[in-house]
């Protein structure tokens, strides 16, 4: 999932400020789990940006609304009416969500009310972690499930870097090592042989170092016969 959180307050009252009427939309998806743009949040938020403005003689009317998805198009044009009514938004959805409002509706000013953190996993009540940097060219098969460039503080591929004590990493003591994890795992499944393989250099060509990254299925293009 996509782990996101609220920017501060102040951050927010500047990009709307000004503005008189202000359509605050959620998503109900990613964000939602992680508790920063969900209908409860669109609430908050509403009520908070409501105090702040009153203490400041500022009367700002906002419309508050919750989609399924903010990535996709098909959900986003169910605000059509809302946008045509207001003179901006603002966005409770991650970075894509931002910018899909931008594409479905170029003519009026979006804005973050998140900053999008990283693509993670709950671990307990209130905390998310960061699991998977979207590489593009996953090697999860060699280290036994666990991302060494997401989880170990180097990006270290081939083995720990030597400054880890007791399964911790030195950079940060709070922090397991990613290759302790690994080595733990794959001694469990009995393949401690995998660890003789050199990974190679990494291509980041399948990053986004050259730009905006797509997949493309062409079957199901095909199929809907585009």
């Amino acid at each position: 999932m996509i782990i996101a959180e609220r920017k501060p307050i102040k951050e927010i009252e500047k990009m709307i400020m000004p503005y008189k009427k202000v359509l605050i939309v959620g998503c109900n998806t990613c964000v939602t789990i992680c508790m920063a743009g969900g209908e409860k949040e669109v609430d908050i938020l509403a009520s908070s940006l409501n105090l702040l403005f009153k203490s400041k003689h500022k009367e700002i009317e906002f419309i508050k609304r919750v989609v399924e998805r903010q990535c996709e198009k098909e959900f986003v044009e169910e605000l059509k009416e809302d946008i045509a009514s207001v003179e901006a938004v603002l966005s409770l959805g991650c970075g894509v969500g931002v910018q899909k409002i931008v594409e479905v509706f170029p003519h009026i000013p979006v804005y973050p009310g998140l900053n999008t953190k990283s693509i993670g996993a709950p671990e307990e009540e209130g905390v998310w972690k960061e699991k998977c940097v979207a590489c593009g060219d996953c090697i999860l098969d060699k280290t036994g499930g666990i991302c060494p460039i997401a989880r170990c503080s180097k990006k270290l591929l081939n083995g720990p870097c030597g400054g880890s004590q007791d399964g911790k990493c030195e950079i940060d003591k709070n922090l397991d090592c990613a290759w302790q994890l690994i080595y733990d795992r794959l001694k469990l499944l009995g393949k401690l042989d995998q660890l003789e393989e050199i990974i190679p250099v990494r291509d980041w060509s399948k990053a986004n170092d050259g730009g905006p990254r797509e997949v493309i299925r062409e079957d199901v293009r095909l199929k809907n016969g585009k």
